[in-house]
């Protein structure tokens, strides 16, 4: 996918107390699609040599509806978890539904899945890349919180190379395995087998 112009903006920040901790909430806006992503931060960032982050894309069937479809929910928990007990990181949090096609059509991938397609042909039965996702919003909110040298919570490759080609040094890649169940057994074998992320499979 080419990246759109960025024009990101910082629009204000919050406390937001947490079970883990009370991290800092930052909001950001993107004035061309109006879609509005989040920092949520915890220490000072800025004093760190290289920061403890995750890159989270939206999943609202997974973060709020609890959904076990996917690996989401749990993943985004881990990831605050791991930040709490490390005391400082990031974690973007950027409203791209559905690796980029948004909640109605994820629905309806969801359904091409119940009839037996896996979340990458579904995603095509509906016209779509099985990515779309664009990381250049990441390049102002790391810039707003002063944030360069990244050690990233993430089992994508594709992540790292995109964020590395924004200028960011990826100090570290730290795997985030979790969430695994019966239900998402087969999505992420797929996201192994076909999208090439970096997990242990239990089958």
């Amino acid at each position: 996918m080419v990246p759109h112009p960025v024009s990101v903006i910082f629009v204000d920040s919050c406390d937001l107390p947490t079970p883990f901790g009370v991290f800092k909430l930052h909001g950001f806006e993107d004035t061309e699609t109006g879609k509005e992503h989040l920092a949520i931060v915890l220490g000072d960032v800025e004093a760190e040599s290289s920061v403890l982050c995750r890159v989270h894309s939206e999943c609202l069937t997974g973060d709020c509806l609890f959904s076990m479809r996917c690996d989401c929910g749990a993943q985004l928990q881990g990831a605050l978890e791991r930040i709490a007990t490390e005391g400082a990181g990031v974690v973007l949090y950027l409203r791209q539904e559905g690796r980029g096609i948004g909640l109605i059509n994820k629905i309806r991938a969801y359904q091409l899945q119940d009839q037996g397609a896996d979340t990458v042909e579904a995603n095509e039965r509906l016209g779509f890349d099985a990515d779309l996702r664009d990381y250049s919003m990441c390049k102002p909110m790391f810039a707003h919180l002063h944030v360069q040298r990244l050690r990233l919570m993430t089992n994508n490759p594709v992540k790292v190379n995109a964020l590395t080609k924004l200028g960011f040094e990826i100090v570290d890649r730290v795997p985030l395995e979790t969430g695994h169940n019966s239900h998402n057994a087969r999505y992420l074998a797929t996201k192994a087998g076909k999208l090439g992320h970096l997990i242990n499979r239990k089958d």
